[in-house]
């Protein structure tokens, strides 16, 4: 481990999250030499401009303390990029994190094959079920499955290596000790009994639009190869799908159906030369030559995992034998499409109002205040949001929005 990792936290603290250190580290040494160098030094660096360096004017060595107290609090680990911990894969990337911060057991995941998957929030049950089987498949034979920590793919991702006993990490795209998606609480404390709950951005960090798709490279980058569950056209999945490429990662799909738009993003994957996945064979074929903690003849067929007992939350369950045909998975995308669309179309209170809702009850003048209008207007437009099917209303003038409504991933 690295001698005082205060030096790369405040690096991070002063150059923001996608800063390139790698040239910077080349230039002045190491992270101790660029905190200590001179106003004079910092100016004639090229890499650095005027901005940055007021910035690193202005961020002290106390800041990070801060945070070095907040992990040790929490028995959080820090791995700083000249860390030993810190994957090699990721240590290549173009902008690669300066630090990543660890809930869990972080394992030395460039010993393992590691697929990344992804996926949208608002899956249907064939990508939620396929995703779920191959991950499962994937781990049994040793692969470590990494994921965002979000609905839909990414916990069908999560859960299928957990069935399994196996590691699987989840990249968040906010701090650690952030409340963010309460739903997935159980989940991340279930990834990190054996795997680890990981970020780059300091404890207590907000989730945010810019944090997901910064994640995105992370989980991408830490990865042999990259699953794409679900997705359509314009979907965040798409950007991790591009950050894979970029970094020279394998790119997988799950067979889908031409017409169906949610898998618009998918199919034009397929066209540019993404690979399909049918089984955890077809997927970690490709590797197993280069690591010998792969078992492959542990891999299972698909129908042989459809067939297997899945065990959820220590209870085993049998997996659902449903036969997900284009007409299900139409009848499903219809109704939640008409939910989209709902959404899409507020203005004014309204959408101040479901903005401000989250997924677990609120009180009304918390939404009220969140929103910016009076507790009065609040609930007229509560009312109007209630009869679109877009929130549900609890006892005690609780409110949160319907489990299939849109929100950010």
């Amino acid at each position: 481990m690295t001698r005082d990792p205060r030096y790369w936290i405040w690096l991070q603290l002063a150059l923001g999250y996608q800063f390139d250190v790698k040239e910077l580290i080349n230039y002045f040494g190491s992270a101790q030499a660029v905190y200590n160098s001179s106003l004079k030094e910092r100016a004639m660096c090229e890499l650095l401009n005027k901005k940055k360096i007021e910035r690193m004017e202005s961020v002290t060595i106390d800041d990070a303390d801060e945070v070095v107290y907040a992990c040790r609090q929490n028995n959080w680990q820090i791995i700083t990029y000249d860390d030993s911990r810190y994957p090699h894969r990721l240590r290549h990337i173009d902008c690669p994190p300066a630090v990543l911060y660890a809930d869990g057991r972080f394992p030395d995941i460039d010993r393992y094959a590691a697929i990344g998957i992804v996926g949208t929030r608002h899956a249907s049950p064939y990508a939620m079920t396929a995703t779920r089987l191959l991950s499962r498949g994937l781990a049994e034979c040793g692969a470590i499955i990494v994921s965002g920590g979000a609905l839909g793919v990414d916990s069908a991702g999560h859960r299928g290596a957990l069935d399994s006993g196996g590691v699987t990490i989840a990249v968040l795209g906010c701090g650690l000790g952030t409340r963010y998606l309460s739903k997935n609480d159980d989940l991340r404390t279930e990834i990190a009994r054996s795997g680890a709950v990981i970020t780059e951005f300091v404890p207590y960090t907000q989730a945010g639009k810019h944090t997901f798709p910064m994640r995105n490279r992370i989980i991408s980058g830490l990865c042999d190869a990259v699953l794409i569950g679900e997705a359509g056209e314009r979907s965040g999945s798409m950007i991790t799908a591009n950050y894979a490429i970029e970094q020279g990662r394998d790119v997988f799909v799950l067979p889908s159906s031409l017409l169906d738009d949610r898998f618009l993003g998918c199919n034009r994957l397929i066209d540019q030369g993404a690979m399909i996945a049918t089984s955890p064979e077809r997927i970690l074929g490709l590797y197993s030559g280069r690591y010998s903690t792969l078992d492959m003849s542990r891999a299972r067929t698909i129908a042989q995992l459809k067939n297997s007992i899945v065990s959820t939350g220590g209870k085993a369950v049998e997996l659902q034998q449903e036969q997900y045909s284009f007409d299900t998975i139409t009848q499903d995308r219809h109704t939640r499409d008409l939910q989209q669309q709902q959404e899409l179309s507020l203005s004014g209170n309204e959408k101040a109002v479901f903005d401000a809702v989250g997924d677990e009850p609120m009180y009304i003048d918390v939404i009220a205040n969140k929103a910016g209008v009076t507790v009065a207007n609040a609930l007229i437009s509560m009312t109007l949001l209630e009869m679109k099917n877009l929130i549900v209303a609890m006892p005690g003038k609780l409110y949160k929005r319907k489990e299939s409504s849109i929100c950010q991933s």
